[in-house]
């Protein structure tokens, strides 16, 4: 017989077919990437030789053909046929040479580590996985925390007989493996004593939409069992890769702080691992600090460049001694098996009350009705087609998450086995509920919504939506640039695939409302809050912040990075605050900061704020936040954008008050741009292009001031009219003055969305930028496309002088 163990260091990924997927990745990351850093624990692997010689030396291979044929051919189910094979596996003897062969190994790596029956991982490796169109995820067992050579030997039989768990006899029939092909290798690791510090999950691509400027990692305590497994709600990290080579820079774009409820363990004897409760300390902290999300994201992005494709790993930290390690890598998929120009835009026409909430996985939207199913046990109590709705999943349930429309869970994170499978079955998915498997009942009909960005959403009753399906590949080059306007942060990712020339207007109230929640001067001003609710809602949403302010900058920074880097190095355009008072009084302990006043829409708004002493302090966290965004993120793709300024004179104390947070236009490159949206800016456009670096036309304000109707006027909807006479003199105008000034300029209101013919007027003044929702960019961009070769046309058709 050929050589029945191999060390991790004399393999390479060629050798998938001795020693599979798994084991020749960690062979090939020790042989080539320990060099540039990567540490991966050591280990050695059992050949697919092994497997055969145990399979013919307990005279199996004829057993395992019948029982899989008489299956095959409907005389016997699932369950019977895994776990009859299952115990001719562990009956089995070992022979003489693999077992020898095996403690042999296992002795000389407890020398390496100087530590007599080292603690090991027990992995299979099937010599058909991580191919790059099957995951095998989950398929096979991994056995943790095993020491001692019976236990070894023991932990090695349960691996071979996992080769026919059910769920993975179910896997290799649908994706057409032969049974009797496909053999199993047995990677023997050392234990990193990540139960003592943290493990994970890392992507090197966004598991949702494919970006592939991201990495994701998700961060739970303990060994990773159970962020893999999904029993925990994991931390979740981004990092934007493209600037990750400067070391002065830490691009880190997410974080979010999971509950981690339990953490698994090392245990004894017969029962190697355990979960125990966190406590209150670790609940509450990030598994991983911001040195550590680097590296494992600088490591992320070597492997993949590497290996040449997208890759899914797993990590761990030893707690001893703070060390990291990668414990496995394969190739992602899902995303990076999409077919590059097409993809589905899901709107929501009309929906119920929302239920539930979670992390949304996928993008779809469906309509259907709940089988809630709270164990394993009950699982062939599913209905087809059904929602499914349980605590979590693991692979045992693969067969019916099959047979789901989508599938909602009480645990999880991106890289839980629930999110995994739905993936790559296509489903949407909501996972980390926390609560669906008490509020929904059996029959209920619900929408599961995937389509509004990071968060999924459980709606009551079917939702009116529509699908499009949106194929950019024959989208028509524009010497206008056509841009987006983005709000939401977690949806930025969704139209990476856009070919977008920017993002033309980033709106910084959206993050403030909805990410922080917080008024700016209630932080600032803390101690001195006499509204005592909004206070402690305050202390629980700032936890872990000494600083509160710092509160709103890191949060601020952190979402406008993501509409940032969904473009990038493409111009963003963010505009600074722009609430009504109205509106900024909503935010917690903003009633104490704001005048209640008669008319919002004209009062004290946009740059009229930045310099009054009533919000100036409130002002410079928003210009911290942009320094942080722009210098230590790396984004120095943002512009800043001032709105609804009213006077040259306000222009000029807006800057000066930027210019001493730290501000400076023309500093480090920073461009300063101003809302045209007032007469006054239009009227005065050459004395404002002198200060500023552009324009952006909001036409909303713009008509609204124009013609003298509250475009929130429901009696007066029939006047108010982008396109009136009167709004179009006025854009003609500004773009005439820009032009002649050097001042770029763009428009960034509604009307080129909800007119695109509006487009053809906008090219033929000269705009440089028309800026759009993203599910009208197609069609404008096609208007521009025409309206640009109408205008040549034009020209040539002219007779010459």
């Amino acid at each position: 017989m050929a050589q029945p163990a191999i060390w991790f260091e004399e393999l390479r990924r060629s050798d998938v077919a001795k020693v599979g997927g798994k084991n020749s990745s960690l062979g090939e990351m020790i042989q080539t990437l320990s060099a540039k850093g990567i540490s991966v624990p050591a280990g050695f692997a059992t050949t697919a030789d092994a497997y055969w010689n145990y399979v013919d030396t307990n005279g199996l291979r004829q057993a395992i053909a019948a029982l899989v044929a008489d299956w095959q051919d409907g005389k016997v189910g699932l369950a019977e046929t895994g776990a009859a094979i299952r115990k001719l596996f562990l009956r089995g003897d070992w022979p003489k040479e693999t077992a020898e062969a095996i403690i042999a190994d296992y002795r000389t790596l407890s020398l390496r580590v100087g530590r007599s029956d080292v603690a090991v991982a027990v992995r299979s490796s099937a010599t058909a996985e991580d191919l790059p169109d099957a995951s095998f995820a989950g398929q096979q067992e991994t056995f943790l925390n095993i020491s001692g050579e019976k236990a070894l030997l023991d932990a090695c039989r349960r691996c071979y007989a996992s080769l026919f768990t059910d769920r993975a006899i179910s896997y290799r029939q649908t994706k057409g493996f032969d049974h009797m092909k496909v053999a199993l290798s047995i990677g023997v690791q050392q234990m990193v004593r990540s139960d003592l510090g943290g493990s994970g999950v890392m992507f090197s691509i966004d598991t949702e939409t494919g970006f592939d400027k991201v990495v994701l990692i998700n961060a739970a305590w303990g060994l990773g069992e159970n962020v893999v497994q999904g029993t925990v709600d994991p931390d979740e990290y981004q990092v934007f890769k493209p600037l990750l080579q400067d070391s002065s820079l830490s691009p880190i774009i997410a974080k979010t702080c999971g509950a981690k409820e339990k953490k698994m363990i090392y245990g004894s004897g017969s029962e190697p691992t355990r979960n125990v409760p966190t406590s209150k300390m670790e609940r509450a902290a990030f598994v991983l600090d911001d040195q550590a999300i680097l590296k494992l994201s600088r490591w992320a992005a070597i492997i993949e460049e590497h290996y040449g494709c997208p890759m899914d790993m797993e990590w761990a930290r030893d707690g001893e001694s703070g060390d990291l390690f990668i414990v496995q890598a394969r190739p992602e998929t899902v995303q990076s098996n999409r077919q590059a120009g097409i993809f589905k835009s899901y709107t929501i026409r009309k929906k119920g009350r929302k239920l539930a909430e979670g992390l949304s996985i996928g993008d779809a939207v469906v309509s259907g009705r709940v089988c809630l199913i709270e164990t394993a046990r009950d699982i062939d109590q599913f209905v087809d087609g059904s929602v499914l709705v349980t605590a979590t999943t693991d692979p045992d349930w693969v067969p019916i998450m099959k047979r789901a429309a989508a599938i909602v869970t009480d645990h999880g994170g991106r890289t839980s086995h629930a999110a995994i499978v739905s993936r790559e079955l296509g489903l949407p998915a909501v996972v980390g509920t926390g609560n669906a498997t008490s509020i929904f009942h059996i029959g209920q009909e619900v929408t599961v919504s995937c389509a509004e960005g990071e968060e999924g959403f459980i709606y009551e009753g079917i939702a009116e939506y529509e699908e499009k399906t949106l194929d950019v590949a024959g989208l028509p080059a524009t010497k206008t640039q056509v841009m987006l306007n983005l709000a939401n942060p977690g949806a930025a990712f969704r139209w990476w695939r856009l070919p977008a020339d920017g993002v033309g207007l980033a709106r910084m109230e959206f993050v403030i409302s909805n990410a922080i929640r917080i008024h700016p001067m209630a932080l600032v001003h803390y101690d001195h809050l006499k509204d005592e609710t909004a206070k402690a809602e305050i202390a629980a949403l700032t936890k872990g912040y000494d600083d509160k302010p710092e509160y709103f900058v890191d949060n601020l920074a952190r979402g406008l990075a993501r509409i940032a880097a969904a473009v990038h190095p493409k111009p963003v355009i963010v505009r600074m605050s722009d609430f009504k008072t109205n509106e900024y009084a909503g935010l917690l302990g903003g009633a104490e900061f704001e005048p209640r006043e008669e008319n919002p829409m004209l009062g004290f708004r946009g740059a009229s704020r930045y310099y009054s002493p009533r919000y100036r302090e409130g002002f410079a966290l928003e210009c911290r936040a942009i320094r942080k965004l722009r210098n230590e993120l790396g984004f120095r793709n943002v512009i800043v954008m001032i709105p609804f300024c009213r006077s040259v004179g306000e222009a000029e104390k807006v800057l000066g008050v930027m210019a001493e947070n730290g501000l400076s236009r023309g500093v480090d490159d920073l461009q300063v741009y101003v809302m045209c949206e007032i007469p006054s800016n239009v009227i005065l456009a050459k004395e404002f292009a002198r200060r500023f670096d552009g324009f952006s036309i909001g036409s909303n304000d713009l008509t609204q001031l124009t013609l003298g109707v509250d475009r929130d006027a429901g009696d007066l909807a029939d006047l108010f009219d982008e396109q009136d006479p009167a709004v179009k003199w006025m854009i003609q105008s500004v773009i005439s003055e820009a032009g002649k000034a050097g001042a770029k300029i763009g428009i960034c209101g509604q009307a080129p969305s909800d007119y695109p013919d509006f487009a053809g007027f906008l090219v033929e003044c000269g705009i440089d930028s028309i800026s759009v929702s993203p599910d009208s960019f197609m069609a404008v961009k096609r208007k521009v496309a025409e309206a640009e070769r109408g205008k040549i046309d034009m020209k040539v058709a002219q007779p010459s002088a």
